[in-house]
């Protein structure tokens, strides 16, 4: 792999931790935390996706300097099948102390069983910890505040789960579908006189930090069942899935780091 590359110039993870709360969190703390960070070698729709350079790093380098930066776990695990990037997690500071097998990392293994091997396979090796975050690779605008403050809103509600949402620009009680005739219908057809400010608000999961209880997360359990819901700014829940996504998140990072410098 050769040298170690230049650390994340991340100014928002550099202040993430204060602006979280007054110091970092003691040892005891930490060691109750788990990061896994599942980040697996095929991606259909972009190439090598989790380790693909973004704004000159790879792009996991993002996550795990997040991780980091929060203070708040005693292992930061990255969970893949795939040998380059367990090489390149190893080289930023993550643990990759094992493989994914393989029949959980295919298009269509859902989330949960994936950190419930991870859960297992750390017990295994004698690992001690209570709350469980899933960070997900591709997530260059999460902030280390982000993930401590989805961590006090899973303990503060002593919740089995907590993660990061956005509001939808607009409501869903607007929504049209397109019928087969090219004409459209409204899906909520009982607001369409409602004013905007008297619709109710909506949020979707936007794919960044999943915090979960030991137990929760072995159940099986959909954090979606009764999570708490952290919301971030619309302008930084990226969904990175197209190489459209991809160009906008790159142009999105640039004017934010462009406006820190200003």
């Amino acid at each position: 792999m050769g040298t170690r590359a230049a650390p994340v110039d991340h100014a928002d993870l550099a202040t993430g931790a204060a602006a979280a709360g007054a110091g970092a969190p003691d040892m005891t703390s930490r060691a109750r935390n788990l990061a896994i960070i599942p980040a697996r070698g095929g991606s259909r729709r972009i190439p090598r996706k989790n380790i693909k350079p973004f704004a000159g790093q790879p792009m996991l380098a993002y996550a795990l300097r997040a991780a980091q930066q929060s203070g708040l776990f005693a292992h930061i695990v990255v969970s893949t099948d795939d040998d380059e990037i367990a090489a390149l997690a190893t080289q930023y500071g993550a643990s990759v102390p094992w493989r994914r097998p393989a029949s959980l990392a295919d298009d269509h293994t859902p989330i949960v069983p994936v950190v419930q091997h991870a859960i297992t396979a750390c017990r295994e090796s004698g690992w001690q910890f209570e709350h469980v975050c899933c960070i997900f690779p591709c997530v260059p605008l999460l902030t280390g505040a982000d993930i401590v403050q989805t961590h006090a809103a899973l303990v503060q509600a002593a919740a089995d789960y907590s993660f990061t949402v956005s509001e939808f620009p607009s409501s869903i009680f607007r929504a049209l579908r397109q019928l087969p005739n090219g004409a459209v219908e409204s899906f909520f057809p009982e607001h369409t006189q409602t004013r905007t400010q008297d619709l109710e608000k909506a949020y979707f999961d936007c794919g960044q930090v999943y915090w979960g209880t030991q137990a929760a997360w072995l159940s099986g359990r959909s954090p979606h069942r009764g999570g708490q819901a952290c919301p971030l700014p619309a302008w930084r829940a990226v969904d990175i899935d197209t190489p459209d996504d991809w160009q906008r998140a790159e142009a999105m990072f640039a004017a934010f780091a462009q406006q820190r410098e200003a």
